[in-house]
Formats: structure tokens, sequence, C-alpha cells
């Protein structure tokens, strides 16, 4: 993966995304989009702007995923420019030691200030295929 010395790395956002969602904290999980952030799950409803995706995911992490934790793993990674990557990753939510990859996952990051940040994200369920492909 492309990196400049001494800022953010690809997986440094990931592991931020995924504690965040772990401590159930939508405001640190928010922060890790950007301002006018689109947001679409794989139910295919979509949310704009990161005060709606910290209120959303206030929700989630309260009443539907509470006391859940997240896998994720990047699976591509590609950089048009050292500004811009586009990371397809394979997740899953769940409580158990082992949680199951169910879910494909694009974010769209840009760095800000030698920090990444996520302007755009698409969640979409496995298919059966993938889900054999990408066990975890």
């Amino acid at each position: 993966m492309m990196t400049v010395k001494g800022e953010d790395r690809v997986e440094d956002f990931l592991e931020r995304i995924r504690q965040a969602w772990d401590a159930g904290d939508a405001a640190g999980y928010a922060a890790q989009f950007a301002e006018d952030a689109s947001y679409v799950i794989f139910m295919g409803d979509a949310m704009f702007g990161r005060a709606a995706i910290a209120q959303t995911h206030h929700e989630v992490f309260t009443r539907w995923q509470k006391g859940t934790r997240m896998a994720v793993k990047p699976v591509n990674v590609r950089m048009p420019n050292e500004f811009t990557a586009v990371v397809t990753t394979v997740g899953g939510i769940g409580t158990g030691d082992r949680i199951k990859f169910d879910k494909v996952q694009t974010f769209t990051l840009r760095r800000r200030e030698g920090r990444w940040e996520c302007v755009a994200f698409q969640n979409t369920e496995m298919s059966r295929r993938s889900k054999r492909a990408y066990r975890s």
C-alpha cells in the first residue's frame, strides 16, 4: 500500500472504524467520515453527512447492534493518487469470539491533513460464492 512517511495508513483508518464500533461510540465512528460523506447500508438506505451518520449509529449502537463487535479486512486497495484511496473490504458484525464476514464494503477515502477520512461508503451483503471465498 502507498503511504507517505509519518502519515496515516489505510489500515489505521480501518482500525479506528473498528475500535469505534466495538466501543459503541457513534460520535467516534462518525468522526472518521467527511462532513459531507455519503453512507449506503446493505439494505439500500442512504444517509448523507457526518451528523446523519452519528445520529443513525447512536441508534444502531444503543438498539439493533448493541454490544456487537466488527471484523474488517481489506481485500483490495487502489490509489489513483496520494490523496485518494478506494478500499474494498470484507466485514461482519457479531458478538461471538469469531465474527464471520458477510458483507463487502467499498470505502472511498480522502487524505486530509495527513489523515484518511471516508467520503463515500457502500455496504453490500455477500453472495454465497463470496462467503466461501472470504471465510473469516
